[in-house]
């Protein structure tokens, strides 16, 4: 058996594995807060079980890093497949009341955690120098295939309802979380570091210590920031300005292909531009997309300015992971992973509120040009980024 061959089938694995990974958690998300409606669950608490998804990767991502680093990333993807299970099975069983719902939301963020951690990891020590870019540019898109298809599911059952059939998704989705467990179990694994290199990567000190770590953290916790403003604040944007709901989704769909474009382009947009000035430039032009997306205009220049837009904010997430891959030793690249995901996960929980603080009285339109200029910032702050690492 040929070595290409068994690159290509381990990568096949693993693209299958984010996509199951992303498809479960994106189709489970929704239908918890479905699930918290039949239940005539306040408002306010759909707060508190968004939240309960967020816990693990703020208390366990580093932990999470260590082990994969320390026991490999299999076995990792194991526990957190493992992990997805229960939570499919906890919202099934448990899924009546609101402690079972808000226990089952940590349970799927925690699974969540192992199988993401353990795909980063795996895709930083496999692929060979100079090949990060390609590598988590299809990583990146085969996750955001899935985040896609995931909620057309519930439109399988009964989307034309007002709520769907929330046993039927759960039911179906510890299906999916079980051929999870077998992809996993049949996931590559990378060589374990050298004693010596082991040595080298100590601890996170070391890692801290990196040059450009705090700017790539940065831009990737306000890109992954503006992502989610977008994906809140466009619908309330198009109420404002008088369009419908069908063509609010249509642009928010323009907007994601365009991101999965830019990834899955990403190796030869890097050859042909260069790593640090294509994340610098897609990062600002982003941020001017984003700018002008209040200002009344056209359907059709509307239509392109959010290709921009999702062509800008596709280049940050695996950019910034190959940028620390290749900067990071063999022993440490699951921590790396890790410590990126806390920046993030820091992020989405804090920049969209301030956000709003910041523009309040302003609308959705003022939301979004604050986080044009943060995002801006990030990009113009990316300039400090070793060009070559």
């Amino acid at each position: 058996m040929s070595e290409p061959w068994h690159r290509r089938h381990a990568m096949a694995v693993l693209l299958a594995h984010s996509t199951a990974t992303q498809v479960l958690t994106f189709v489970l998300r929704p239908t918890m807060s479905y699930r918290a409606i039949e239940l005539d669950v306040p408002a306010a608490w759909l707060g508190v079980l968004g939240a309960s998804f967020a816990i693990a990767p703020l208390l366990l991502a580093l932990p999470a890093g260590h082990a994969a680093d320390r026991y490999g990333e299999r076995r990792m993807a194991v526990a957190g497949s493992l992990t997805l299970t229960a939570a499919g099975v906890a919202f099934l069983t448990l899924g009546h009341t609101l402690p079972g719902l808000v226990a089952a939301g940590i349970l799927l963020g925690t699974g969540h955690l192992g199988c993401v951690i353990a795909q980063q990891a795996l895709v930083a020590n496999t692929t060979r120098r100079g090949g990060h870019d390609t590598a988590f540019g299809r990583y990146t898109f085969a996750g955001s295939l899935g985040q896609a298809a995931g909620p057309l599911l519930i439109s399988v059952f009964g989307g034309e309802q007002s709520i769907p059939d929330t046993d039927g998704i759960f039911l179906w989705s510890c299906a999916v979380a079980v051929l999870l467990v077998v992809l996993s179990a049949v996931l590559g694994r990378s060589p374990r570091p050298e004693a010596k290199d082991r040595d080298q990567a100590a601890g996170l000190r070391s890692l801290l210590r990196r040059p450009g770590l705090a700017h790539a953290l940065i831009t990737s916790c306000v890109v992954l920031s503006a992502v989610d403003i977008t994906l809140v604040y466009l619908p309330a944007l198009g109420t404002e300005h008088g369009l419908t709901a069908g063509v609010v989704g249509l642009l928010l769909t323009v907007r994601g292909l365009a991101s999965m474009g830019s990834r899955f382009f990403l190796g030869r947009l890097s050859l042909a531009v260069g790593r640090r000035r294509l994340l610098v430039t897609s990062t600002v032009a982003a941020a001017a997309a984003m700018l002008v997306t209040p200002l009344p205009m056209p359907l059709w220049l509307l239509a392109v300015v959010l290709v921009v837009l999702g062509f800008g904010l596709g280049v940050g997430q695996p950019m910034t992971m190959s940028w620390l891959a290749e900067s990071t030793p063999p022993g440490l690249r699951g921590r790396a992973m890790s410590l990126r995901l806390v920046g993030n996960r820091t992020g989405q929980l804090l920049l969209p509120g301030a956000a709003g603080l910041v523009a309040a009285g302003m609308g959705a339109a003022g939301v979004l040009m604050i986080t044009a200029l943060g995002l801006g910032w990030a990009g113009v702050a990316a300039r400090r980024l070793p060009v070559d690492t």
